[in-house]
């Protein structure tokens, strides 16, 4: 059984920086992809960035190019986003992810919908005031 702990979240002004850790467990992640999805108060939950646990590539939610970093370290199975120019926006309860086994095709293939990831955790918050 996959088992994901979140830490880290908070609530932080405009402009910072927060980083959000995710520790899994219960299977080598060789053949699936780690990230991140949240959600906000009335909205649906939405992708924000994932990483193929193989081969490291990333993909990330346009809004968040350029501010978010997802990375994976292999020896802990645990994956992090940092998160830095942070904007009101942002604010949402954020959950870790795990996908379903990824078969064949590219290694640079991301899954993004919420549909193509079986594992979440319990979510955390991010806060981020004006």
């Amino acid at each position: 059984q996959v088992q994901l702990v979140e830490s880290g979240g908070g609530l932080v002004q405009a402009g910072g920086s927060l980083s959000l850790s995710c520790a899994a467990s219960g299977r080598t992640f060789s053949r699936y992809a780690m990230g991140w999805f949240r959600q906000a108060p009335g909205k649906e939950r939405e992708f924000v960035a994932a990483i193929r646990w193989s081969a490291g590539s990333t993909y990330y939610k346009d809004s968040v190019k350029g501010r978010f970093t997802i990375s994976r370290d292999n020896a802990k199975n645990m994956v992090h986003l940092q998160m830095n120019s942070l904007k009101p926006e942002d604010t949402a309860v954020y959950y870790c992810v795990v996908s379903a086994p990824i078969e064949g095709g590219s290694y640079a293939y991301i899954p993004r919908s919420r549909f193509d990831y079986r594992y979440w955790g319990q979510g955390t918050q991010v806060t981020v005031s004006s």
